[in-house]
């Protein structure tokens, strides 16, 4: 049906336009019957495309009209020549080339994009402008281009408006359904390869079956079954439609095949372009148009016209006896019969001309002004602006003012073609309060809306405005969508509905292409270790920071906590009490020493030297408070050193004692030149040089590469080190192994006097002493090498306290519990006749 109901008289100063709108009716070809007349000072001609039928291909046997008996039709290229020349008729008759009586040829015509190109054909000829309220059609000739106004604008904001939906919503495997002719071509070719830029993928690119006034109908349909057949076995939700004002109805048309073909009907988002529009037709009121409950479309953005609504209240048959569609449309609306209609029986019911347009649904009847009206609206009054304007200008070059009858004659007859130099350049605020002006390459400045369609049990609808797309505002407002306010089909329990090639990699994976597939398919593969994905669908895993690590759902990164070994954690008391209890049983064994010095136990083996391992032993066990708590410079700088030197003058201490022992035997034959080795200068140089030789591999380690505080992020997973770098790790073994050495040599020479027949023989115990001391360091090192962190340093300590126990517990012990526990015991005689 007609897609407006709305009478246009534009009146300016001096200025009376009327609209004359016609509609081709095939079965009186002469004159055409359908139209709409309004008499004014000027003329504004209209070709509107209303609803379409098709018809089988004529037979050439017989007359066409025994065949097309259809009183709809699309407007061929043949009636749209029959409606343009009667524009330029006169009222009643259509005489090519002659106008008869004082009717003037219209200003301007304005027409569907559908028709405009045929409209042109004829219009072209007497340079009337033509307003075309669609998409600007591909106009290969240059002289008829020139009287092209479109009211539509820059079909590139959109095509990134269609773009930024998709991408909102992450919509990233679509169908594609296009018009079958040249803009069609051009968004498959131009537009579509920069959707695949940004990521979005084509499941197919269809083609909508060419419509035309000849058509073989039942390969229509076949067509249609085929398209349908191929959005039904998509897995994509989203159907992105490219199409003209005939497509709403050719798309209606083929999802109905899901009622007579055993083919289920699947749930899909259609977003559809703002050339495309409802096409009321009374068939609707029959057919299932649920189809379209949840979709999204574009439309030229629109403002409501103040009164629209209260006009269509007025509007009956009585209303306007110069309108020729409103009884046959109330007719069809309401189903029922005008006395001497002239349409075909449908119905019993009587027509009384005050049925209301209200009570109609949407499907057959909207009682707002679409886009495509709003666009022929601001068309007539673009034209009459322009009127005003070239009047205006005519003035100023000094043309005669005249009274407001002389003035009207005066403008009609003006060469009225010259106003196509104003169209562009006029400017105004139209009813609704929104500017309507042109830019400089002759476009409609104006944005679209996005529309949400909701669908009623009744065939009604509503189309909600749910954002737009505003070329002209700040950048990150040019696009707007408002999600709340989007009703999605029931399906999908108002959650935003997914169209995804496959499900989404979450956090934690990454995504690997799937071969011979495209892009947006692909699998989903956990990430390795050390890495993570925060978002969805991420192309590859990312590393943390030195100072972070993933948690184990690996989809974030969290801050990695600082070690060491500190007094406060529980590994750290239990070392540190084992020193301090060594240490307090070392100087107990020191004072127990000194209070029975002068006794023959103490004396025995050089006493001196005993005191010296002793005090160095209880060194030992404190250095070990070099190690517990946070490194700093002090303590990285003295603790290896100190260890080292430490043990190095007890392990020299027990090999010098060793050494005396068995020169003391072999200095037992009289006239033996060794007897002057035994005494304290030699244990004191046995000591002094061991010790000084170790001095000096720490000097050299500590001028060379000296240890320094130093964090290591890499060692833990979870945690950052806070350690001593050793600096060189060659000094550092160096170190230990001029102790291992000299534990070997202690071993050796106490394993050789350990048969030495004297009481005063310590060499059983040191070699059980340098026993357990060789066994813990040659422990040491593989375990110190295959721990990390503060275990590395728990380790060493316990290393430490091991092997300097292992010194006390076998040498001391014996002693003290004669001291102790068998005082009678500790003389001189007993010693002599070895009775321990």
């Amino acid at each position: 049906m007609v897609r407006f109901m709305v009478s246009l008289l534009v009146f300016l100063p001096g200025v009376v336009c009327k609209v004359t709108i016609v509609k081709c009716n095939i079965r009186d070809p002469l004159p055409i019957l359908h139209k709409y007349y309004q008499s004014g000072d000027l003329s504004i001609g209209g070709i509107i495309s209303q609803v379409h039928r098709f018809s089988n291909s004529i037979p050439f046997d017989k007359y066409p009209s025994y065949e097309l008996v259809d009183d709809h039709v699309n407007f061929s290229p043949g009636w749209t020549y029959l409606a343009s020349m009667e524009l330029l008729s006169t009222q009643g008759g259509v005489i090519p080339n002659y106008n008869c009586g004082f009717q003037s040829h219209p200003v301007a015509a304005i027409g569907g994009p559908d028709i405009c190109l045929h409209m042109s054909t004829i219009l072209s000829i007497y340079k009337i402008p033509q307003l075309t309220y669609g998409s600007a059609p591909v106009v290969n000739k240059e002289d008829q281009a020139v009287f092209f106004q479109p009211m539509f604008p820059n079909g590139d904001h959109q095509h990134s408006g269609i773009l930024q939906v998709l991408l909102h919503f992450r919509w990233t495997w679509i169908g594609v359904l296009s018009v079958n002719d040249d803009n069609g071509e051009r968004f498959v070719h131009d537009v579509l390869p920069t959707f695949s830029h940004h990521g979005i993928c084509f499941d197919f690119i269809e083609r909508f079956p060419t419509v035309s006034f000849y058509i073989d109908f039942s390969n229509m349909m076949d067509e249609s079954l085929k398209i349908y057949k191929v959005v039904m076995a998509s897995t994509a939700t989203v159907m992105v439609l490219y199409g003209e004002i005939e497509t709403m109805m050719i798309l209606k048309t083929f999802l109905q095949f899901s009622e007579v073909e055993d083919i289920p009907r699947k749930t899909k988002i259609w977003m559809m372009t703002a050339q495309m529009d409802f096409t009321s037709s009374s068939i609707d009121r029959y057919w299932n148009i649920g189809f379209l409950h949840g979709a999204l479309s574009f439309a030229v953005h629109t403002k409501e016209v103040l009164g629209f609504w209260e006009f269509l209240q007025t509007r009956n048959p009585s209303s306007g006896e110069q309108d020729g569609f409103i009884k046959f449309f109330w007719e069809q609306a309401f189903i029922c019969l005008f006395p001497k209609s002239e349409i075909h029986p449908q119905s019993e019911k009587t027509c009384t001309g005050e049925e209301k347009l209200e009570a109609l649904p949407a499907s057959v009847f909207e009682m707002s002004m679409t886009a495509h009206s709003y666009s022929i609206y601001n068309a007539a009054y673009v034209v009459a602006h322009a009127l005003q304007s070239m009047q205006l200008h005519k003035s100023k070059q000094g043309w005669k003012e005249a009274t407001a009858a002389g003035g009207r004659q005066n403008l009609q007859n003006q060469e009225l073609w010259q106003i196509n130099h104003f169209l562009r350049r006029v400017s105004f605020n139209n009813s609704a309060g929104e500017k309507i002006f042109f830019d400089e390459n002759g476009e409609l400045v104006a944005g679209f809306d996005i529309i949400n369609w909701v669908m009623f049990p009744n065939q009604s609808f509503l189309r909600v405005k749910v954002g737009g797309i505003d070329p002209w505002a700040p950048p990150d407002n040019v696009f707007s969508i408002h999600e709340d306010s989007i009703t999605w089909p029931s399906i999908f329990n108002q959650a935003q509905p997914l169209s995804l090639c496959n499900d989404n990699c979450y956090e934690g994976f990454s995504k690997k292409k799937k071969e011979r597939e495209p892009f947006c398919c692909y699998d989903c593969l956990a990430c390795p270790e050390g890495k993570i994905s925060s978002q969805k669908d991420m192309d590859d895993c990312s590393q943390c920071l030195e100072d972070h690590y993933p948690n184990h759902r690996q989809d974030t990164c969290i801050p990695k906590g600082i070690t060491f070994l500190s007094y406060e954690e529980p590994l750290g008391i239990v070392l540190a009490s084992f020193a301090l209890l060594f240490s307090f049983i070392t100087a107990l064994v020191i004072g127990i020493f000194i209070k029975h010095q002068e006794t023959p136990i103490v004396k025995a083996n050089n006493r001196d030297l005993t005191y010296a391992l002793l005090v160095f032993l209880l060194l030992s066990f404190l250095c070990v408070f070099l190690f517990i708590g946070r490194p700093d410079t002090l303590m990285c700088l003295l603790r290896q050193p100190a260890f080292g030197i430490i043990f190095s003058v007890a392990v020299s201490c027990v090999l010098a004692k060793t050494v005396i022992v068995v020169l003391a035997f072999m200095a037992t034959k009289p006239g033996s030149r060794k007897r002057k080795w035994v005494g304290k200068r030699t244990a004191s140089s046995i000591v002094l040089s061991c010790s000084v030789t170790q001095t000096m591999i720490c000097i050299v380690w500590l001028a060379t590469s000296s240890p320094f505080p130093d964090v290591d992020m890499h060692s833990m997973t979870d945690e950052i080190i806070l350690e001593c770098n050793e600096g060189s790790v060659t000094m550092f073994y160096c170190v230990l192994g001029f102790m291992g050495f000299l534990a070997i040599v202690s071993f050796s020479v106490a394993f050789l006097a350990r048969k030495l027949p004297d009481s005063f023989n310590e060499a059983k115990f040191i070699i059980f002493s340098m026993l357990v001391f060789c066994s813990v360091w040659l422990t040491f090192v593989p375990t110190y090498l295959s721990t990390k962190g503060k275990y590395m340093v728990a380790v060493e300590i316990f290393s430490i306290l091991a092997s300097s126990a292992g010194l006390l517990g076998c040498i001391f012990p014996p002693k003290c519990y004669i001291i102790v526990v068998k005082p009678e015991l500790n003389n001189r005689q007993h010693l002599m006749k070895g009775k321990y």
